[in-house]
């Protein structure tokens, strides 16, 4: 996917750039910066949400429409409560997606929890049926806002193996916003990092999986020096 001078403004304020950059297909790519860097706005043109000037892929976007073909992991769960979690995942599917759900929430450690309503599920079993339901039916591309930032550190790593197992099963191109190094040098193949609206740089990591959260490959350094000369960290 090629990105070619996104630039997004809201009363004012630029919050995308004159923003050019490639995604890598059937890649991890992590997208670092701080709050205000541009993070969810760029991942918002990307679905579609908000119109923006520039082209994706060669075709403008003056107007939001949601694009084909993409799945969406929000940082809460955004279950509706008076459904179940089967009926969470498939409730503007066809009736037939029933088995397909129940498969999915076995997948990602749910079985005999289908009944189950969002105020009888933990925190952590709320975003495995978010899990769930991103790769509930093939896409091209997930994007993921910051789904992991609010765990603790064993829930965050077990959520994000289960991201990237279904993800290697399923296939497809994952685009995921964090402020986290680590996050991004355990589960990316790349990290893009943002400030204000512009990319200040990239990098390609390298290590084989499995990775450690507590002991990341040396990439985060890098990141993380990135981030640091660009004034993001202190």
């Amino acid at each position: 996917m090629i990105l070619s001078h996104i630039t997004k403004r809201y009363r004012g304020t630029t919050a995308l750039d004159d923003l050019s950059l490639a995604i890598e297909e059937g890649k991890i790519t992590a997208v670092l910066g701080e709050s205000g860097a541009g993070k969810t706005t760029l991942l918002n043109c990307i679905m579609g949400l908000i119109p923006f000037e520039g082209e994706i892929d060669g075709q403008r976007f003056p107007k939001a429409k949601r694009r084909e073909g993409c799945s969406y992991l929000f940082q809460d769960a955004l279950l509706l409560p008076n459904l179940t979690a089967e009926e969470n995942i498939r409730f503007v599917l066809p009736k037939e997606a029933g088995d397909r759900a129940r498969e999915m929430l076995a997948r990602v450690g749910l079985r005999g929890k289908e009944g189950s309503y969002p105020h009888e599920l933990s925190g952590g079993e709320k975003q495995r049926v978010s899990i769930a339901r991103a790769f509930l039916y093939p896409h091209k591309l997930l994007l993921m806002d910051e789904p992991f930032s609010s765990l603790d550190l064993a829930l965050k790593r077990t959520l994000m193996e289960l991201v990237r197992t279904l993800r290697d099963e399923e296939g497809g191109t994952v685009l995921f916003v964090t402020h986290d190094v680590r996050e991004a040098a355990f589960l990316a193949q790349r990290a893009l990092v943002l400030r204000h609206g512009k990319l200040i740089g990239e990098l390609a990591i390298d290590a084989p999986y499995p990775r450690d959260l507590l002991s990341p490959p040396p990439e985060a350094k890098e990141l993380a020096r990135i981030l640091l000369e660009a004034g993001e960290i202190k």
